[in-house]
Order: C-alpha cells, then structure tokens, then sequence
C-alpha cells in the first residue's frame, strides 16, 4: 500500500486554500507553526480558525500583516481578492491567532533574497529545497510576463510576506505528511478581470497561465479569480500527474476555505488515500 495524497480542485486554488487543506487533515498546528518559525519571518500573524461554506465545515487560513498598506500586502505577482488578500477580521469564527515579532521596515525582495531567507533559516532540507521550486516557477512567470530577468522582479512580485509563509507552509506540511504520491485534478479557471499592482489585468492572471503550461485546465464559467499564482506553483511543484481520482481507499477528507463566495462552493477539497501496489508477475 502507498500513502496518496488527491487535491480535488473543484473550486480552484491558492496558496492559503492549500495551507487550510492540508490542516484540515488533523495535522499539528502547533508543530506546523513552530516550524513556520524557523524561517525568521516577522511583520504577520496567522490566524487558523474553523468556518463554514454553503454548510460545510472547513479550515480558513489567513496571514493578517502588520501594516496592509506594506507593499508585502500583495500576492506573489498581482494583488487577488479571490483567495490571499482578504484580510477582513469580521470573516473568522472560532479564530485563534499566534501573534509573531514584527517589523514594518519596508521590505523590498528578489528572487534571490528570498532563496537566501529559506537556505539561511533552520528548515529541513527537503522544505527548502521544495520551497525555492515553488518560487522559482513563480518567479519565471513573473519575468516572463514583466519582460525582466529573474532578479530584477521585486517585492510584489516575489516577495510578498503572506506569499513566503503560504509557499513554506505548504512545503512543510508536505513534509510533515510524507506521502509516497501526490495527484491533482484538473484546474478549474475563471474568467473577467481582477486589480493588480499593475493595473487591471486579464483573469487568468497572466502569471498564472504562464505558469500553468502544460497542465491540463478548464473554463469553468466563473467570474472571478479561481487560481491563483501561487496555487498554481504549488499544486504544479506537488502533483506527480493531473488525473482523474484513481482507485484508492480514503482513509480522510479535508476542506480548506477559500475567502469570497462564488455559486460554485469555494472550497479546495483534499483526500488522503491509500493505493495498493501492483504486483509484477
């Protein structure tokens, strides 16, 4: 038997849908956030609490800065509402915060500085080296679409606060799990437009689509951002193959929340399953 992890992408996904998925499973929060610390990141809080969409229970992971007017108040690539960048108190019930230190000092980070801050930290090697593979594809997007070199793409692009902690979140919950497989779906993609640092831009974020090359998506009809940048370097780092959910035993279901409602269910929705091996005769 193998250890499956299955994203159900119904809805889409972000860096923070990923993070609440994943929690949901019953993970340790305490051990998540005590490792989240070795990465000697300040300016933010975390707050996990519990709520619910259309009745079902689900994991909401938010990173709440110190100062929303930072420039680090944007996604990695473009300033979404869809999933990261609504930070509103009032959506949380049940919520519980761990506070960090903070540090407003403006902040502006390349590619580069961000490779430093997760090599220079006290992470296993393993979530530092499938940290900087998240970035790096979030990174060439960027320079793709803003016609730069790679570090010449700064803060906002690559070095947002809440983009750091969700890209090394995912990683070491990844870690924590272990699991010998990691699938997805297919991505589902929205359509209209959304405010960026830029100006207003195209949905699909032109990041987004760049980064997503070669993996199979569809239109699912929906006004409104469903992937984000980094949800799509994430899931595109993790997943092994983009596939229908293969013949496996769920052993859990987990729910992460996305942050606006759409009619669809914004909810990332997450199986850890076990495979049986096929036996060569």
């Amino acid at each position: 038997m193998s250890d499956i992890l299955y994203f159900d992408i119904n809805s889409g996904i972000s860096g923070d849908m990923t993070i609440a998925s994943l929690l949901d499973l019953g993970l340790d929060q305490d051990k998540f956030l005590k490792e989240l610390n070795k990465l000697k990141l300040t300016g933010y809080e975390i707050e996990i609490s519990t709520v619910q969409k259309n009745g079902i229970t689900a994991t909401d992971f938010k990173v709440i800065l110190e100062d929303k007017s930072h420039p680090d108040n944007l996604e990695v690539g473009h300033q979404h509402e869809h999933h990261e960048h609504n930070h509103s108190q009032e959506e949380h019930s049940h919520g519980e915060v761990h506070s960090h230190s903070h540090n407003s000092a403006s902040v502006q980070r390349n590619f580069n500085d961000i490779k430093k801050l997760i090599n220079q930290s006290n992470l296993s090697q393993k979530v530092k080296d499938l940290s900087i593979d998240i970035f790096a594809k979030v990174a060439e997007a960027e320079a793709k679409v803003h016609n730069k070199d790679i570090n010449e793409v700064h803060f906002h692009e690559v070095g947002a606060v809440d983009s750091i902690v969700d890209i090394v979140g995912a990683a070491i919950l990844v870690e924590m799990l272990n699991p010998d497989h990691i699938y997805a779906s297919t991505l589902p993609l929205g359509t209209g437009f959304v405010d960026a640092a830029h100006g207003r831009i195209p949905v699909p974020a032109p990041a987004t689509i760049e980064i997503l090359k070669g993996v199979p998506v569809y239109s699912a009809g929906v006004r409104g951002e469903l992937v984000t940048p980094t949800g799509a370097a994430i899931i595109k780092t993790l997943a092994e193959e983009f596939i229908e959910l293969p013949e496996v035993e769920i052993k859990k279901v987990a729910y992460g929340a996305g942050k606006k409602d759409f009619e669809n269910t914004n909810l990332l929705r997450v199986y850890q399953a076990k495979k049986k091996m096929k036996k060569n005769f």
